[in-house]
């Protein structure tokens, strides 16, 4: 067994939190020369106007269609203080029934309280992340219950994938923040799942993080984590987001109990919720596109109005993952044209009620092959032109979303970084005018030797992690690698140039310990 089977690729990475330490030295440094070259961590902002798929007119006909499926069919909540909390602010909700229908005065007056823009606060300050306007921010994969690779094939998630897929995340500059479980972790008990898999998120990694609403008891108890990991009192935690949930609807129409329990006990502390209902058409919603983004809507602005019943100006994001099934098996498509679509239509109907928008980088594709790639290609180009502001599942989605790659998180590195490049500002000055250099090679000449390039060859272009730009006869002399053999050698080298992130070693013990007694209290029933 490897030490990348065995879930370590340092001897201190298996070291308690507080009694690790930073290797030193020059195997390191050396290590560290030989890695690809990525682009500094940084946030790319949209410097384009975002692409309108419909017009003003079509928008204002979705936004009238979901307010009139709100008011007349309504949406059930399947928890009785939800319930109660939104017929005192003025819902219609039948004594004994769990279906709350909503005025459209109250829905669009109700959500104007959102914040159009916050800060996401993650344990490292350098990894504070802006959400809203034109920030963008780019998430690991998450929640797969399956995991592959080149060499071992796909398997059942388990601990050691977990670990190591965070690891892996923690080295990309290029992913921003944690989008959930990069694999489910299925050797943990389901009662104590949640304690060890945060507690691992905030001690491999430093970025910020998501955590399951699966309950009231996992979400407080990750709420108590992230506040425990950023050193910070309670007050200061109500104030400052550091931690987001997705909530998804059952759709159509429908908010079940531990995602509503989700929403009561973050929006009441001013965490962030990303409401995202899961609309694929034809199945879960009308086969149209403009039905199932009208359901898809109703769905979105009915958890939006809950989270700001509960705390006007809680912070929440508007998620769009509106796709297709295949009409001939029923299994979802990604990264199709109706999903290039609708994740743009989901941009415009965010930007119409001034909150951030969630869109995802997905594809369907079995193998790391050319399907893989276009389909993420034509799902980040939706999420991009759509004005995502959090893109959840950017690194590492396969086989919709069943399982996560490892060589799948290279690639899609590989294809965020070039967006990231794309988002650069072009800089018109006198010095990128280069008129002196033109005088200098003159009429015939040539560039590589001037001064302008020689200063700058260096930085002046993107450099790609796995493009190979050689001719035919030097790669095939370089024995022919093709894209999914290099990321796998790729992942291999980050991983074993992986160093923990440092930790205030008070604020690890005091994380551990939460840890160790909420396991002796037996974490949380299974029945949530």
């Amino acid at each position: 067994m490897t030490d990348l089977d065995a879930g370590t690729t340092d001897p201190d990475v298996a070291a308690p939190a507080g009694e690790r330490r930073r290797r030193s030295g020059g195997r390191a440094v050396g290590e560290r020369s030989r890695l690809p070259q990525q682009r500094p961590w940084a946030q790319p902002r949209l410097r384009y106007k975002p692409t309108e798929v419909v017009s003003a007119d079509e928008l204002e006909s979705i936004h009238q269609a979901s307010l009139q499926v709100l008011e007349e069919i309504g949406m059930d909540f399947l928890d009785e203080e939800a319930r109660n909390l939104l017929a005192a602010a003025g819902a219609r909700v039948e004594p004994g029934a769990e279906r709350v229908r909503f005025d459209r005065d109250m829905v669009t007056e109700r959500i104007k309280t959102a914040p159009p823009s916050f800060t996401l606060h993650a344990r490292n300050p350098e990894h504070h992340l802006e959400i809203g306007g034109d920030w963008m921010a780019f998430g690991s994969v998450a929640s797969a219950p399956n995991v592959a690779d080149l060499d071992r094939g796909r398997r059942v998630g388990n601990h050691a994938d977990y670990q190591n897929l965070i690891r892996l995340c923690q080295m990309l500059n290029v992913v921003h923040f944690f989008a959930g479980y990069p694999v489910e972790p299925i050797d943990l008990h389901a009662s104590i799942r949640h304690l060890d898999a945060v507690y691992d998120l905030l001690t491999l990694a430093d970025k910020p993080i998501h955590a399951y609403s699966l309950g009231r008891g996992r979400i407080t108890d990750a709420m108590e984590m992230a506040r425990i990991a950023r050193g910070i009192d309670d007050e200061t935690f109500d104030r400052e987001p550091s931690l987001f949930t997705v909530i998804n609807s059952s759709s159509p129409l429908r908010l079940d109990t531990p995602m509503l329990h989700g929403i009561l006990e973050m929006s009441a502390r001013n965490q962030v919720i990303v409401m995202t209902p899961f609309t694929l058409a034809g199945a879960m919603a009308p086969v149209t596109l403009a039905g199932a983004l009208a359901e898809q809507n109703a769905e979105a602005l009915a958890g939006m109005v809950l989270t700001q019943v509960v705390r006007p100006g809680a912070p929440v994001v508007y998620g769009g993952f509106t796709s297709n099934v295949d009409m001939q098996s029923g299994a979802p498509a990604f990264g199709t044209p109706e999903y290039m679509r609708t994740a743009m239509v989901g941009g415009q109907l965010a930007r119409r009620y001034n909150v951030p928008y969630r869109s995802s980088n997905v594809s369907a594709a079995n193998a790391v092959d050319a399907q893989a790639a276009y389909e993420s290609v034509f799902s980040l180009w939706g999420a991009i032109m759509g004005g995502v502001n959090l893109l959840m599942h950017g690194a590492g989605w396969m086989e919709g979303g069943l399982h996560a790659g490892y060589e799948k998180v290279i690639i899609d590195a590989e294809l965020l970084q070039m967006v990231a490049a794309f988002l650069d500002p072009v800089i018109v000055d006198d010095d990128t005018l280069a008129l002196d250099a033109m005088r200098e090679v003159g009429p015939g000449g040539h560039f590589f030797g001037a001064e302008h390039t020689q200063s700058r060859f260096r930085t002046a272009f993107h450099k790609p992690m796995i493009s190979d730009w050689r001719n035919y006869e030097t790669w095939e002399e370089a024995g022919s690698p093709q894209a999914p053999g290099k990321a796998n050698s790729i992942w291999k080298e980050l991983l074993n140039a992986y160093e923990p992130p440092p930790i205030d070693p008070a604020v690890a013990e005091e994380l551990a310990a939460f840890v160790a007694r909420r396991k002796s209290e037996g974490g949380v029933p299974t029945d949530f």
